[in-house]
């Protein structure tokens, strides 16, 4: 019989650690719902003491989401464990995950205590929050890099005062598979009294070994595997749900082992966290990718045509994927809009929906057919958007070989109404020098990109940029017929994230 492994899902709080992947509350209510409908058994949601935005949305999450159990997340302070457990104390199965490092490096380096006093924190840390929560997590963050003996030593400790869950952290993804296999068995063999709780695992992608040191892990007996959708997370990023969830889907006979995701959800999903976050999916990334159910080889097509498993060992619809192109058209009516979003898995509450319907009917005087993708972008346009100071109103654009470009942009701000031209080298560069010109932005422009929404000649184009001012970085999206259209609506959204973090600062990346 095939045993369970628990998919904790941290991409509200790991994962919004990516570089410009900054969420607000309503995003992460949002994206928090769709991981419950997803299947995840336990959400970190967030670092209640890291601010009071942080705070409200993990406790928003504890209210109003059924299902999972919901976690915060904690250091070993006593501030810190109060904190999470006000926040999550609203959940159906809240959770309270106490974390402080352990290698000698962490302890020397970024801790200065000794060996001696962390195990003091261990100690206090665990035993307070068990006396507010039944279910207590305790990680000793780079684990991978501790000594043992003595991390078996803190396992040991952690038990005695109350943690229910061991979390043993590849935190900077410096592990081989061989080598994090051989120290959840030796965990196992030197505390012994570790069968009574569930042994988990966080790594992280430095090496692009996080899946795979996570199923190592499970193989060598852990049963709780830490995730993100998409693999985001800090730096390289985490181990990516979809993943390790189709390793395991798809070799469960083998491993022995199952998962309670339904895995029909993961490219909606999947699609979800790219809409609120803005960080694109590679077409070759592994199972949500653009890329991972084309066929071009003329080889590889004729034994798709034959038998599908000649070349896919899972089948697109297993993970949620549809082929149903055409959605909707300029005729289509109300009725007609809210039984395709409902199809694609988005309910909306009224004000919304008519929001979203009126750039629907703009959209579809635009283009002769609208795609499920279009209605995708439209909801991140129109429903996803973070709370905005300056929105687009008006922008006309001269451009030509033998003519400078220009640019005139008129754009609300807060509701007042401001106009101004301006010239670059391209039309582009037109638009995002009036822009600034009227917003006095000094943020600075990392990266641009583009990319096409569906096919076709009149398919929208999704420009995404990367702004950066002082010490933040986010990131906008815009998408349009028109890509010029979408170039600004991208710098706008993008502005309008770095106003967002100015009065709702970010916290400070930490943890596993």
């Amino acid at each position: 019989m095939s045993e369970y492994v628990k998919i904790f899902d941290t991409t509200l709080r790991d994962g919004e650690q990516s570089p410009g992947a900054s969420m607000n509350r309503e995003e992460k209510l949002r994206l928090a719902h769709k991981l419950a409908q997803l299947g995840v058994d336990i959400m970190e949601v967030g670092f209640p003491a890291a601010s009071p935005g942080d705070f409200e949305a993990v406790k928003l999450i504890a209210q109003q989401v059924q299902g999972p159990v919901i976690c915060g997340l904690a250091r070993t302070r006593s501030a810190d464990i109060h904190r999470a457990w006000e926040a999550v104390q609203y959940a159906q199965n809240p959770r309270i995950h106490v974390f402080v490092a352990s290698s000698d490096i962490h302890l020397q380096y970024k801790l200065r205590i000794s060996r001696e006093q962390m195990l003091e924190q261990v100690k206090s840390g665990v035993s307070l929050a068990r006396s507010l929560c039944a279910d207590v997590q305790f990680s000793a963050e780079d684990a991978s890099r501790t000594d043992p003996d003595f991390l078996c030593q803190v396992v040991e400790l952690a038990l005695k005062h109350g943690a229910t869950t061991i979390n043993i952290p590849d935190t900077v993804g410096y592990a081989m598979p061989q080598e994090f296999y051989k120290l959840i068995k030796y965990i196992r063999q030197q505390v012994p009294q570790v069968a009574q709780a569930t042994i988990s695992v966080h790594c992280h992608d430095d090496l692009g070994l996080a899946v795979a040191n996570s199923l190592a892990g499970v193989q060598a007996g852990a049963r709780q595997a830490e995730v993100c959708m998409n693999g985001i997370g800090e730096r390289a990023g985490n181990a990516s749900l979809e993943e390790i969830v189709m390793a395991i889907a798809t070799r469960g006979k083998e491993l022995g082992l199952v998962t309670g995701i339904n895995r029909a959800e993961i490219v909606p999903t999947s699609r979800l966290v790219t809409m609120i976050t803005g960080l694109p999916v590679q077409p070759n990334k592994a199972i949500v990718g653009a890329n991972a159910f084309a066929h071009e080889s003329g080889i590889h097509v004729d034994g798709v045509l034959k038998q599908p498993l000649t070349y896919e060992i899972m089948t697109p619809a297993e993970v949620g994927l549809t082929t149903n192109w055409l959605v909707l058209g300029k005729h289509s009516g109300r009725a007609g809009l809210k039984s395709r979003l409902m199809e694609m898995g988005y309910e909306f509450g009224e004000e919304d929906f008519e929001r979203l319907f009126t750039a629907f009917k703009v959209l579809a005087d635009k283009k002769k057919e609208v795609f499920n993708e279009d209605l995708e972008a439209l909801i991140a346009d129109e429903i996803l958007r973070i709370p905005s100071r300056w929105r687009l109103e008006y922008l006309n654009i001269v451009s030509g070989t033998v003519t400078v470009p220009t640019a005139t942009v008129k754009i609300s701000d807060n509701g007042q109404v401001m106009q101004d031209f301006g010239s670059g080298v391209g039309p582009v560069d037109a638009v995002y020098n009036t822009i600034v010109k009227i917003t006095g932005s000094q943020a600075r422009l990392l990266r641009f990109g583009i990319a096409s929404v569906t096919g076709g000649l009149d398919a929208q184009g999704e420009v995404t940029v990367r702004l950066g001012q002082d010490e933040l970085e986010v990131l906008g999206k815009g998408s349009d017929p028109d890509i010029l259209v979408a170039a600004a609506k991208a710098y706008l959204n993008g502005l309008n994230r770095l106003e967002y973090l100015k009065a709702n600062p970010r916290p400070v990346p930490n943890g596993d």
